[in-house]
């Protein structure tokens, strides 16, 4: 596991489509960000440890952080490796994120009021 590379499961993929389709945001990028993001904030610990990869969304660590905030979403991710009780390795770190970003997207594919990006945006922002 790598931040080199972060993949998506098939589970996550077909949510990610039917988001697209609901918001109107076209790249998977930005959609994974947001639901970082949802699920970092929830302060309890997935419940799911080990996400598997079988999808053909894959992204580097810059496309899927962006060239300004990639320092910002990294330092998020090594902090809840902590809050976690985790040691921050690499390993630990691409872990959390995988997890974080799969319970992001399930969080935000499972609800039945996000029709556009205003709601998305009020659904992180609350």
């Amino acid at each position: 596991m790598s931040l080199d590379h972060i993949k998506l499961s098939q589970t996550g993929k077909d949510q990610l489509v039917r988001l697209k389709r609901v918001t109107g945001i076209k790249h998977w990028n930005v959609l994974c960000r947001w639901a970082l993001m949802f699920s970092l904030q929830d302060t309890s610990t997935p419940l799911v440890r080990e996400i598997i990869t079988d999808s053909n969304v894959t992204m580097d660590w810059k496309t899927f952080a962006g060239s300004e905030y990639g320092d910002v979403y990294l330092a998020l991710v090594k902090a809840r490796c902590l809050q976690d009780g985790e040691e921050p390795t690499d390993e630990a770190v691409s872990r959390t994120l995988t997890i974080h970003l799969h319970r992001g997207i399930g969080y935000l594919a499972g609800r039945q009021d996000l029709d556009s990006v205003h709601d998305l945006i009020m659904t992180v922002a609350a």
